[in-house]
């Protein structure tokens, strides 16, 4: 299958249903956080304001994928969308992307001042982590899913370094460059999704490893699509500032590559990761759902 089929530009229903499981265990979990209270609807603000759980879902589906039960598998979910919600709320402040809209409406520091802002995501990070820690009950799978967690969120950090900041080696292209950065500010959280799931499914080496190439080319993928819905889509459209990232002069691959060759490396991509999930045969096939509507995407 050499493209996505059109079919798939709205999510599937399984996805839909996931993306509900995890809002609604995220709603009651943290609506009784023992925050302030400031900090605590701040936090809500953030973490509950929709968007599509892209990653949480990738988890609880590459658990079943490997024989595992979801609901062994929600803490580790929450975990990582805590993380990606940390990681908007620090991205969107003045000092970083300086965006005034996430999901449709103002983004955390516009709302509740920037101070506030970078307490909630600070709070997120480590709430991350203590979601695991107190909810997982073996110790040496919640040890796994910590390690997995706190990986991708370093990587994730050092892309939004190269992303903003620089520090690249020396010597290296633009395409290079592009690949650093989307490898790690986007890919590796969620190539930390698809494994912490299998984690929680109690996957063996070889199946850890085939989630893991289908997470790292899936992440690639939708950082792809999503230069390329920056510069083709709008605003009110996508609920986010577009075409940010080519007035900003940061590397994209419509801006390296060009349209039409950056379109060819999401269906490339796309074939990857429906290749990687060949040995997990019929269980993977939520999977194999959700990497086409990932790939066809407009929002």
């Amino acid at each position: 299958m050499s493209r996505a089929d059109e079919s798939t530009t709205t999510p599937p229903d399984s996805f839909e249903r996931r993306a509900a499981l995890v809002d609604r265990a995220m709603a009651e979990r943290f609506s009784a956080a023992d925050l302030p209270v400031n900090l605590r609807e701040a936090v809500e603000y953030a973490l509950l304001a929709g968007g599509k759980r892209t990653r949480p879902v990738l988890l609880l589906e590459s658990c079943e994928a490997v024989g595992g039960r979801a609901e062994d598998a929600m803490p580790a979910a929450m975990a990582i969308e805590l993380i990606h919600a940390f990681s908007l709320v620090h991205d969107d402040l003045p000092a970083m992307d300086d965006d005034d809209l996430r999901r449709g409406r103002p983004t955390l520091h516009i709302r509740s001042g920037e101070a506030m802002a970078i307490l909630a995501g600070d709070a997120m990070m480590s709430l991350a982590f203590q979601v695991i820690c107190e909810n997982v009950s073996d110790g040496v799978a919640a040890a796994k899913l910590v390690g997995e967690l706190a990986s991708g969120t370093t990587a994730m950090i050092a892309g939004q370094v190269y992303d903003t900041l620089g520090g690249f080696e020396k010597n290296l292209d633009d395409r290079a460059r592009l690949a650093l950065v989307h490898r790690n500010k986007t890919g590796a959280l969620i190539r930390a999704a698809c494994r912490m799931g299998a984690i929680s499914g109690g996957a063996d080496d070889s199946t850890l490893g085939a989630l893991t190439n289908f997470g790292d080319a899936i992440g690639l993928m939708f950082q792809v699509v999503d230069d390329l819905l920056d510069i083709e889509q709008t605003a009110e459209h996508t609920g986010k500032r577009t075409n940010k990232d080519h007035e900003a002069g940061k590397l994209t691959y419509p801006g390296v590559w060009g349209v039409e060759a950056s379109r060819r490396e999401v269906a490339r991509l796309h074939e990857e990761a429906i290749s990687a999930l060949a040995p997990l045969g019929d269980e993977a096939a939520p999977l194999r759902d959700i990497c086409h509507f990932l790939a066809v995407r407009t929002r």
